[in-house]
């Protein structure tokens, strides 16, 4: 069963319903496949509904669906190593630390990261739109390369 590493932009998408990723980020957040993601997703989901969007109420739902993926496949800590490996990423492919660090952490877990940031991840192979997790499993549990 593939592990879905789910960056902060799948769980804001799934709150928010004008998202052009909104439903299969939702649908991927109910599935049978386990989830992680990165620690940070806490403050930067937290970030975007308290200060964007001026919502304490989404900003504690989200904050639950944070904690469910928590409790599912797991919460992967950023940690000197991880810190390390998410550097060597952003420096080779050119993105900042913080998305390097998803890269970095999805690997770690041997996961396949799920992102709705076009421009940075999926666009260059280290992500995969929800959709393509929500509705063509098989293809999308196919590994990157660790040259991505």
């Amino acid at each position: 069963m593939n592990v879905w590493f789910l960056d902060a932009s799948i769980l804001l998408a799934s709150e928010d319903p004008d998202d052009e990723h909104h439903d299969d980020s939702r649908l991927l957040l109910t599935g049978a496949d386990p989830l992680a993601t990165l620690d940070l997703a806490f403050y930067e989901v937290t970030n975007v509904a308290v200060r964007s969007w001026r919502d304490q109420t989404a900003a504690r739902r989200l904050q639950s669906r944070v904690t469910a993926v928590a409790d599912d496949a797991g919460l992967v800590r950023v940690d000197a190593r991880l810190l390390e490996s998410a550097t060597t990423i952003a420096d080779e492919s050119g993105i900042s630390v913080y998305d390097a660090a998803y890269v970095a952490a999805a690997r770690a877990v041997s996961g396949r990261l799920v992102s709705c940031d076009v421009h940075d991840l999926v666009s260059r192979g280290f992500a995969v739109l929800p959709r393509l997790a929500v509705r063509q499993p098989a293809e999308a549990e196919a590994p990157l390369p660790d040259d991505h």
